[in-house]
């Protein structure tokens, strides 16, 4: 044998065992990615009972079956248990620390845990409250509410909320992932926590809250608003109906109820302060009811209320409280319809023309007649509404969405009780924060109720930030909706307006914007053209006033131009008033550091 057949040999010999080790490890590698999506198939299936357990869970909380509920919460974490276990082993751990490439993995392994977390700290720990929810001894029919059960159970509710909310932000921080299956159980996932933390601290929220205001101690007694978004003002609507209703041991009963016209003018007006009367006192709001609401902060139209009937009746309330009839319909979808007197049936569906609409053609120039069939309607809502019927789940439901559509408001006289309803979003409070704020809000000038008829676009935009300012808009358009010109005046007129502008069908309109704190503004223009307006301050926010006139079908477009502080923090708030339509709000606001 040769030197060269020896030196031949050798590197065929090398190529032999790298191309068996390159062999061992392909193998190896497609060995550990069919046991990856092996466990990955595995796990997804386990996720997914885990998601749909843990559903089933929180329904059958709110029917107050303990046994289903725990059994379902048990399931759930099983199942979740079963997915950790699959997607927190070696090779699993090794394939998600590649670089991009195993980013899904990361995502399924954190989507594992936060499921795990939530069947074991959330779920299981609520099945054991059901009965906290169950309808059969949370209600007790026309005795109210059950509010001794809820202070007995309100620590452990906070405590789990607590651990919902940590859990819903850990959701909430996962990686949608490159993959789109993961992200959209991401997403889901998301949702679901969001929901489940929203239910509970909701449930904590009534538990601290209830108690006292509906009686438990002691008897409330509030004002009750009931307000009519067809004439817009800033806290939703006009005050139609009103009443004091008074709570003890958590039943509630209607004591006085009245149109807006029996509330008088009060010999000593309260006063709000310089900023108040600055903005708004033209429209005398703490001697006329019809303007008692024109600020966007509900607190300052309850105290007003108060006041009012104070100094008519020589009593002192606790509180107050409003609503409108879209909220209302969402109740009356949970308890079933309302029967009148007459035998007349108001139902989810017809609540809200019935009394923003088709009542003003009804009664025609009869306000008085109008009026009392209005309040026997908030009577009646009251009544039910306070009696609890129907399904917890939808109750709950219906009250979680007036909330967040700011369609349901309380005040309380209370201290404590205030920062809970400001924190929960039942204060309807204009929020005092540096944050980017722009809080629009209309107000009808014609005494008309064509706001029925009326849609809103809100958009709010920033230019970026650089420099210690950045100039932002906050585009409102208005579209006037209406074509049916032989509507009666009372709803589509001017009613005895001076202005000779103000045709059947026009909508005159006042525009108010609390924009971000130590902001500037610069200009306000009314379809392209500058327009005259008002300026001042609202708990901090920067605040201007306009006004335009929307013919019948038109659109008008009005353009705040702000200069803002590039030192604003946190993520934009733009607070939706509460009217008749669903507004499109779009917001391009980038966050400054």
């Amino acid at each position: 044998m040769t030197a060269q057949t020896t030196t031949t040999r050798r590197p065929r010999r090398r190529r032999r065992t790298v191309l068996i080790v390159v062999a061992v490890v392909l193998l190896i590698v497609i060995l550990a990615l069919a046991w990856i999506a092996y466990r990955a198939v595995s796990a997804k299936s386990d996720l997914e009972t885990a998601r749909t357990q843990a559903s089933a869970a929180r329904t059958v909380v709110l029917d107050g079956d303990v046994a289903k509920a725990q059994q379902a919460a048990a399931a759930a974490e099983s199942a979740a248990s079963s997915a950790h276990s699959k997607t927190h082993d070696p090779v699993w751990s090794v394939a998600a620390a590649i670089p991009g490439l195993g980013s899904p993995l990361k995502s399924v392994s954190d989507i594992s845990d936060v499921v795990s977390d939530l069947s074991t700290q959330v779920l299981k720990p609520i099945a054991t409250l059901a009965t906290t929810l169950d309808p059969s001894r949370l209600r007790s029919g026309d005795k109210g509410i059950d509010t001794t059960l809820l202070a007995q159970n309100q620590q452990q509710l906070g405590q789990i909320a607590d651990a919902a909310e940590r859990i819903d932000a850990r959701a909430q921080s996962i990686d949608g992932s490159w993959l789109g299956q993961v992200s959209d159980a991401r997403t889901q996932l998301a949702s679901q926590t969001q929901k489940t933390s929203r239910f509970i601290r909701g449930t904590d929220t009534a538990a601290q809250l209830l108690p006292p205001m509906l009686g438990a101690t002691e008897t409330r007694r509030y004002f009750f608003a009931f307000q009519t978004p067809a004439e817009s003002r800033a806290t939703g609507g006009l005050l139609g109906a009103y009443g004091v209703v008074s709570a003890r041991n958590g039943r509630v009963d209607v004591d006085n109820l009245g149109a807006n016209t029996t509330l008088r003018a009060p010999a000593r007006p309260i006063n709000l302060g310089d900023d108040f009367t600055l903005n708004y006192g033209i429209s005398r709001p703490y001697t006329d009811s019809r303007n008692s609401n024109a600020s966007a902060h509900f607190p300052y139209a309850a105290q007003i209320w108060m006041s009012m009937w104070q100094q008519q009746s020589g009593e002192r309330l606790d509180g107050a409280l409003a609503t409108d009839p879209i909220a209302l319909s969402y109740l009356l979808k949970a308890t079933g319809p309302i029967r009148l007197d007459d035998g007349e049936q108001i139902t989810a569906d017809t609540v809200v023309p019935v009394t923003l609409s088709t009542s003003y053609q009804r009664f025609g120039g009869d306000n008085p007649a109008r009026k009392a069939y209005l309040q026997e309607i908030a009577a009646k809502a009251i009544t039910s509404v306070s009696a609890a019927r129907g399904n917890t789940g939808a109750v709950l439901e219906a009250l979680g969405r007036a909330v967040h559509e700011r369609r349901l408001m309380v005040y309380s006289t209370r201290a404590n009780e205030q920062a809970l309803l400001e924190k929960s979003g039942l204060a309807h409070n204009v929020i005092e924060t540096s944050a980017p704020y722009a809080e629009v809000a209309i107000g009808n000038l014609a005494g008309n109720k064509i706001d029925y008829y009326l849609k809103r676009d809100i958009a709010y935009r920033s230019s970026t930030c650089t420099g210690n300012t950045r100039e932002s808009t906050v585009t409102v358009k208005l579209i006037n909706t209406v074509k049916d010109l032989s509507l009666p005046a009372y709803v589509i007129g001017g009613l005895g307006n001076p202005d000779k502008r103000i045709t059947p069908g026009t909508n005159y309109a006042n525009i108010t914007l609390n924009a971000t704190n130590g902001s500037v503004l610069k200009s306000v223009t009314v379809d392209g053209q500058p327009t005259l307006y008002g300026s001042g301050t609202e708990l901090g926010h920067m605040h201007a006033t306009a006004q335009a006139r929307v013919k019948p079908g038109a659109t008008a477009t009005v353009v705040f131009t702000v200069i803002e502080p590039t030192s604003a923090k946190g993520a934009p708030i733009v607070p939706v008033q509460p009217l008749v339509d669903t507004p499109t709000v779009s917001v391009d606001v980038p966050r400054c550091k």
